[in-house]
């Protein structure tokens, strides 16, 4: 489930600040930046991780920034100026060409400033504070997508409850007109051997083609699934993979109804069970 989360606290050190950023995965997947002096914490930060989210692709950034008086020292490493200016003069005399290092090529090279050793273990227990503020408001974020998606299933399962009631009622009228048309398309081979066979032999025949037809069982699981999708809903837990589960079960049985079709109108109200059926499983996706 998408959503962003930006937290910054600060100690008297200086400022943590930690970016968050989820996007819609089956399982849970995090993507840490820290800076080097942070590195020992990502154990702690993963299982901090695992204790908030069980779903989703998350971006974590930490950023930090020191107090003025934690700036520390800036020193300047003369040997290795001295040592560049010797080499530059002995380029200079070989290709008697070029323009003189500036002070910001020297300022730039590796190794001339390096700062004073700073101790940020005081940033540690701050930003593993900081970062349960950036989960919480994360969660807060995929709380209000989560309840936008909810409306939508709900919306969803309404509609399909619908057609499974349109389908029940159009049952008869189906079964009738299959009954004629079956009737009136009888090839000569069978009213031949109508004639010689028992009278009832028909009858039989069309019972046990409508019983392969029926569809009945079909749509009692789907109101059984639609029924179990609302309850998922109700618990206060992660309910993304039961969710898809369902997705799966809906979409076999308006299958099933689709190949039993015989009808145009069973065929379209099956095709309208699938689109619904797919947008759910598209937003289901999204869910922890």
């Amino acid at each position: 489930m998408t959503a962003f989360a930006r937290v910054q606290q600060s100690n008297e050190a200086g400022a943590i600040i930690w970016e968050l950023r989820s996007v819609n995965h089956r399982y849970l997947e995090s993507a840490i930046r820290l800076p080097d002096e942070f590195r020992q914490l990502e154990p702690e930060i993963r299982k901090l991780l695992g204790t908030y989210l069980t779903r989703g692709k998350v971006d974590l950034g930490l950023r930090y920034k020191l107090d003025q008086e934690q700036q520390g020292e800036i020193n300047l490493n003369s040997e290795i100026v001295m040592k560049l200016r010797e080499v530059e003069q002995q380029v200079l005399n070989i290709v008697h060409e070029g323009r003189k290092l500036s002070v910001s090529d020297i300022l730039g090279w590796p190794g001339v400033i390096s700062d004073a050793e700073r101790d940020l273990s005081v940033f540690n227990e701050l930003a593993l504070t900081c970062l349960k503020s950036a989960l919480e408001q994360l969660i807060e974020g995929r709380d209000t997508e989560g309840a936008a998606l909810e409306e939508l299933i709900r919306s969803r399962c309404s509609q399909i409850s619908e057609i499974v009631n349109e389908l029940r009622k159009h049952r008869p009228e189906m079964m009738a007109a299959l009954r004629r048309k079956w009737e009136a398309n009888l090839d000569e081979k069978f009213k031949q051997w109508r004639e010689t066979a028992d009278e009832n032999r028909l009858e039989q025949e069309l019972v046990m083609l409508a019983q392969k037809l029926d569809v009945d069982e079909e749509l009692d699981r789907l109101d059984t699934h639609i029924a179990e999708v609302l309850n998922v809903l109700e618990r206060d837990e992660a309910v993304g993979r039961r969710l898809d589960f369902l997705m799966q079960e809906l979409n076999r049985e308006a299958n099933t109804l689709g190949s039993k079709s015989q009808d145009s109108a069973t065929t379209q109200l099956a095709v309208d069970l699938k689109v619904l059926i797919e947008q759910m499983r598209e937003q289901v996706q999204n869910i922890e």
